[in-house]
């Protein structure tokens, strides 16, 4: 029997774990999924926006993966601390692959970034996710204008959910506490703003055309900054996406918005240089005008505007951070690797492997992580037979419960599921997610440590 112990319950974890014991050249693999948190899923529980259902639904694929015979859930276990150290993870299962994601946003490094009203847009969406780490009254949604700075995803992500009534997301799992804020919102205003081009613009055109679709906000974009763009004119040279954001942007530019009770406004080519402060907090964003510098870059101009805001989401990409224990390029913000062998001074750490975006960075979507869990699978399965010699405990569990931790099983987050259902009800909604650790915790039947 070969034992593995997956570290990150989220897509590119449960990839892995799949490819483990999918395959037949090793029979007997047996995989725990350990997560900090005591629910499964990743960024798919708490990443992905509450009125994306059918992105959200991936959970129940997810799902089969952690009902299969040879894989365990174990939540609420925390590696890379020192009731867990990765020495003593590795000493309790013949291979350990790190799953963990990129956990930390990238910062602007401009003045004012930290002014209160400023956060990084992971921030907000860990706050409408109900993600336990998060403060539930954590934002004040009492002003008037709000900043998005970033053209990805995430970004319209965030500009989508300031647009949307709270009627809207009556039926999705929001909690609570954010619904009744979101409900009483006064921003009327949202700028999503990009520092290059609509042809540079990393939104899918379905994210984009869903802004398009709301129906208490109208969209609007700024015709001369488009047409700075040099594909915007003709932009059949494009690659198939950005040629259908730009058509989707012109579409916008040769249609009056209506009126409308928010305004979702998209500018490019303003690059932030710093937020501007009264009473105390953020009052506007300085922007600097940018113009295309003919290498697919930008350049600066001299020229500056001011936008209003009272609220500044900060959408500019994630980074990976240090896990104890484990080596770190400080660069990528990944760990070292060949094709998701750790690496320890150039060389191969026997039992030690990373998938996702700790290996490879933060790109890609969802099922990017499937070949990328596939390779490290594979290496993995390759070292099987030198793995297995290593004599480990015939029951890692026992030893984590007697050094103190007290693991969330997959009985335990069924208690998560059927209470938020309960919650949900008791509301007249569907399932609404707790939010707090004593409450999770509470459900699954545990007490912290």
């Amino acid at each position: 029997m070969l034992r593995v112990a997956v570290v990150g319950s989220g897509p590119s974890g449960l990839y892995t774990a799949q490819a483990l014991v999918q395959q037949t050249a090793v029979p007997d693999v047996r995989v725990h999924v350990l997560d900090r948190l005591p629910c499964p899923y990743g960024l798919v529980r708490y990443g992905v926006a509450p009125d994306h259902e059918k992105i959200k639904s991936l959970q129940g694929t997810l799902r089969t993966v952690l009902e299969h015979e040879r894989i365990a859930f174990v939540g609420n276990v925390e590696a890379g601390t020192p009731e867990l150290p990765a020495q003593r993870l590795r000493e309790l299962y013949h291979a350990v692959v790190y799953c963990v994601g990129a956990a930390a946003d990238r910062r602007l490094g401009i003045p004012g970034e930290d002014l209160p009203g400023s956060y990084s847009a992971t921030e907000f969406v860990s706050w409408y996710s109900a993600h336990p780490d998060a403060d539930p009254g954590g934002f004040a949604l009492g002003v008037c204008s709000a900043v998005v700075i970033g053209v990805g995803n995430v970004a319209v992500d965030v500009a989508r959910i300031l647009a949307r009534g709270a009627g809207e997301l009556l039926p999705t799992d929001v909690p609570q506490g954010a619904l009744d804020l979101l409900g009483g919102s006064a921003v009327r205003e949202v700028h999503m703003v990009g520092r290059r081009g609509p042809s540079q613009a990393r939104f899918t055109t379905k994210e984009l055309r869903e802004l398009g679709g709301l129906p208490d906000a109208s969209v609007s974009v700024e015709p001369p900054e488009l047409e700075l763009d040099p594909a915007y004119g003709d932009p059949s040279g494009l690659p198939g996406a950005l040629r259908r954001n730009v058509e989707v942007l012109r579409g916008w530019a040769l249609t009056p918005p209506p009126v409308r009770a928010r305004a979702l406004r998209l500018r490019f080519y303003l690059r932030p240089v710093e937020l501007l402060e009264e009473a105390g907090r953020v009052a506007a964003v300085r922007f600097e005008r940018t113009v295309p510098d003919g290498s697919g870059s930008v350049r600066g101009t001299g020229a500056y505007e001011d936008i209003e805001a009272q609220l500044v989401l900060r959408s500019v990409g994630y980074r990976g951070v240090p896990l104890p224990g484990l080596p770190f390029d400080e660069r990528g913000g990944t760990v070292p690797h060949a094709g998701g062998r750790v690496l320890r001074e150039g060389m191969p750490s026997a039992g030690e492997y990373v998938a996702g975006w700790i290996k490879r960075g933060p790109t890609g979507v969802i099922g990017t992580n499937r070949p990328c869990a596939k390779e490290t699978a594979a290496s993995l399965l390759a070292d099987a037979d030198a793995l297995a010699r290593r004599t480990v405990p015939a029951d890692p569990l026992d030893v984590l419960r007697t050094s103190g931790l007290r693991p969330v099983e997959w009985p335990g987050w069924l208690a998560i599921e059927a209470a938020e259902a309960s919650l949900g009800a008791s509301l007249g909604r569907r399932s609404v997610k707790i939010h707090d650790w004593a409450g999770l915790l509470g459900a699954a039947g545990t007490v912290d440590a």
